[in-house]
Formats: C-alpha cells, sequence, structure tokens
C-alpha cells in the first residue's frame, strides 16, 4: 500500500467516526473527499465530480420531481387519508394483525419515502392499534420500521433512481427486473417478524401492563375521503399500467408526478397558488437534501480514487464476485447502523464499487441492488437512526428495545437475499 491509501483510510475511519457522533453527513463527505484529493495532489479531481455530480439530469428529473409531489401530499393532507383508510379495517384480528400492520405500513412507504416522515404520519395508528389489540409497544414499534421494503417498488425511490442511472437503464426498467426479490425479501420479513414476535413472546390477549402510548401531534381523519386517499398512490399505479400493459408509451417519473399533481387539485379544490409553490419548494428541498447528499458521496468516492484505494479494491474484486457480494451485503448495512444513514452508505458504495461491477463477473443492477437493500436495512437496524427514535417514542420505549427485535430479523433477510442474487 502507498501512503496516500494510508492516509485515505484515516480518512475514511474519521468519516465514519464523524458520522457516528451525528456531523451533518453532506459536510463530512464532501470535506473527506476534499482532504483525500488534496493529499493525492489532485484537488481539482473533487470540483470535477462535483459539478459531474450536480448536473445529473435523470436523477434530478426522478428525485426533485418525487419530492416536490410528496410535499403537495403533506399539504393537502392526503397521506394521512390514505393511512386512515388503510388502518381502518385491522380492528381485531389477533396476532394476524402483526402482518397486516406490515402490509399497510409497506403499501404507505409507496407514498411517504421518508423513514422519519412515514414513522411520524402511521406510527401514533399502527403502534396504538398494535398495543391494543395485546403486541408489547417494542414489537410494535418494530413492526412499523421492518415494513419499509416495498418502498423498492417506487419509481420515485432515489436508490432505484441512482442504480438505474448508473446501468443506464429506465427507472422502470430496473423495478420491474428486481420487483420479485422485492416481493419475495417482504414477504420473507413478515414472517420472520411474526416467528421473532413468538419467540420474544409480544402477543398476549389482555396485552401487557405498562404500555402506555405517546401520543402524537398527527390526527388521522376520521372519514378518509377514498378520492384524497388514491392521490398519493396515482403516480405509482400510473408508471406500473403504463409500463406492463401501455409498453409503447414511454412516461417520465415526472410526468407522472405532474399527473398526480393535477389530480390532486382537482379533488381537493386546493388553492392553486398555494400547491403549486408547495410543489416547487418541495423539489428544491429534494436536490438540497437528497441530490445534496449523492453530490457529496460522489465526492468522497471521487477522494478514494484519487488515493488509489478504489482502483486497488476493484482488483481484488475481480478474483471473486463472491466477495463483491459479501461487500455490497455487508459493508453498506454495517456503515449504516454505525450512522443511522442508509443514504450515505448506500450512495457511497455505489458511487464507488457497483459501476466495476462487470469487472468482477456481476451486473450492475444485481450488485447495487444488493448494496442499496443491504443500506436500507441497515438503517432500520440502528438505535441512532431518526425514524427509528421517532417510533420508539411513539411506543414509549427505547430504541434499543426496538432494536433487539428488528436487527436479528434484517440481518437474516440479508443472508437470504445474499444466496438468492
Amino acid at each position: 500500500m502507498t501512503w496516500t491509501m494510508w492516509a485515505a483510510l484515516i480518512v475514511v475511519v474519521g468519516t465514519v467516526w464523524a458520522l457516528i457522533k451525528r456531523y451533518e453527513t453532506r459536510l463530512v463527505l464532501l470535506t473527506s473527499g476534499l482532504i483525500m484529493t488534496i493529499l493525492s495532489l489532485d484537488p481539482m479531481a473533487a470540483f470535477a465530480q462535483f459539478d459531474k455530480s450536480m448536473t445529473n439530469n435523470s436523477l434530478i428529473i426522478v428525485i426533485c420531481s418525487s419530492m416536490g409531489f410528496a410535499a403537495t401530499m403533506n399539504l393537502t393532507k392526503c397521506d394521512l387519508h390514505l393511512v386512515s383508510l388503510l388502518t381502518k379495517p385491522l380492528n381485531k384480528l389477533g396476532l394476524l394483525l402483526l402482518p397486516c400492520c406490515m402490509i399497510v405500513t409497506g403499501i404507505t412507504s409507496l407514498a411517504i419515502s421518508s423513514l422519519s416522515g412515514m414513522c411520524a404520519a402511521i406510527g401514533p395508528t399502527i403502534v396504538a392499534l398494535m398495543i391494543r389489540a395485546g403486541f408489547r409497544p417494542a414489537m410494535a414499534a418494530a413492526t412499523v420500521i421492518c415494513s419499509t421494503l416495498p418502498s423498492f417498488w417506487s419509481p420515485g425511490s432515489s436508490h432505484n433512481g441512482f442504480v438505474a442511472k448508473l446501468a443506464e437503464w429506465p427507472v422502470m426498467d430496473f423495478i420491474t427486473y428486481t420487483g420479485f426479490r422485492t416481493l419475495l425479501i417482504s414477504v420473507v420479513c413478515i414472517v420472520f417478524l411474526t416467528i421473532a414476535c413468538l419467540i420474544f413472546g409480544d402477543f398476549k390477549k389482555g396485552g401487557f401492563e405498562n404500555d402506555g402510548v405517546h401520543k402524537s401531534n398527527v390526527e388521522l381523519p376520521e372519514n378518509p375521503n377514498v378520492l384524497w386517499a388514491f392521490a398519493p398512490l396515482l403516480p405509482v399505479v400510473l408508471l406500473f399500467v403504463i409500463a406492463f400493459w401501455f409498453p409503447g408509451v414511454k412516461m417520465s417519473v415526472a410526468t407522472a408526478m405532474l399527473f398526480g399533481f393535477i389530480y390532486t387539485l382537482i379533488v381537493t379544490r386546493s388553492n392553486p397558488t398555494e400547491l403549486i409553490k408547495k410543489f416547487f419548494d418541495g423539489m428544491g428541498h429534494g436536490y438540497g437534501s437528497i441530490i445534496g447528499l449523492i453530490i457529496a458521496a460522489g465526492v468522497f468516492a471521487a477522494g478514494l480514487r484519487t488515493c488509489g484505494v478504489i482502483d486497488v479494491f476493484v482488483e481484488y474484486l475481480k478474483n471473486s464476485s463472491e466477495v463483491a457480494k459479501l461487500g455490497a451485503a455487508i459493508g453498506p448495512m454495517a456503515l449504516g447502523i454505525m450512522t443511522g444513514s442508509g443514504d450515505a452508505a448506500g450512495f457511497a458504495f455505489n458511487e464507488a464499487v457497483t459501476p466495476h461491477a462487470p469487472e468482477f463477473g456481476m451486473t450492475i443492477p444485481d450488485l447495487g441492488y444488493l448494496a442499496i437493500v443491504s443500506a436500507t436495512l441497515g438503517r432500520v437496524s440502528s438505535p441512532i437512526a431518526a425514524g427509528v427514535i421517532i417510533i420508539a417514542g411513539i411506543a414509549n420505549v427505547s430504541p434499543i428495545e426496538v432494536i433487539k427485535r428488528s436487527l436479528p430479523v434484517n440481518a437474516a433477510i440479508m443472508v437470504f437475499l445474499y444466496f438468492i442474487s
């Protein structure tokens, strides 16, 4: 190893430490990447990568339009109408309430991409419902955070768009290609968490003592409007219908989001001026938060490249595709657990390693999908993740109690995905 590689290793350790300490993720990644390019005497590589990442047309279109639409759902409360409509039929199911709640939360995750946002929206209802039915609060909280895997069916997912861009595929082609695996791991997750519930003894008719739930500021409508509830799902439904039944029609994610916006405007009869302002505000927030993180991860990866770390790593992986698979399965998940951020872990790995997948006998979609699932499972297995903290607070339990239940399940899912990939 050269001295620049040793220096890069020290910087990487410092980066992980800073992320664990909850310093601003974009600042940490940008600073680390710039330091490594300076140490390798090629500081302009960081700025060149910054320019390249911030003008990534396909990602900007997918992510910003999706975030703009999500902002309008928040303003009109259509997302809460969806949550209320889905949770109404779930009373008096006994132990079967757990898989039913996971399905409902999974559907909700298609419409609400943010883990913390989804936990805040659906958490109070699901947790209270499960506790009243006889589940321990920690298991009720774990049910919510373990139910996000169906979000990989969403065309608005930033991770789907990122890997599709690397593969030079339309995002719907990538979702179709990985869709059956998403279904499999979602079903396996439901089965494993139900088994975990039985092992921990977390269900008892009549419930448990001292199982009070924190009240939330989120109030669900008592009589949800079906037309309003359908609004968050319309773009996803539209894209799937077009992709499967009208393949000759090319519809972009942004177009689907605009159709969803128009539908929302009509059924909610909202103020058009306020709604369009919210849409563009959401687009700006999407660029600043998600695209900003992608830019920072790109600069960090550029630093690793200039120090020679990526080349050495790729050369090592060329000798065995199994090593590459293992790295994609373990690395992003471990980083996600340590930092509480699945985005930072997933984007960093896919930016640095996944483009080289063909060089060690794998495909970009396969390796990229393994990495993004790994990062997501790591995030929902971390006691410092914002969504985990929120849902633990709603259930009035320690985040560690929630993670004791979610981590073994998520680790088992990762092993399952590793062997079927």
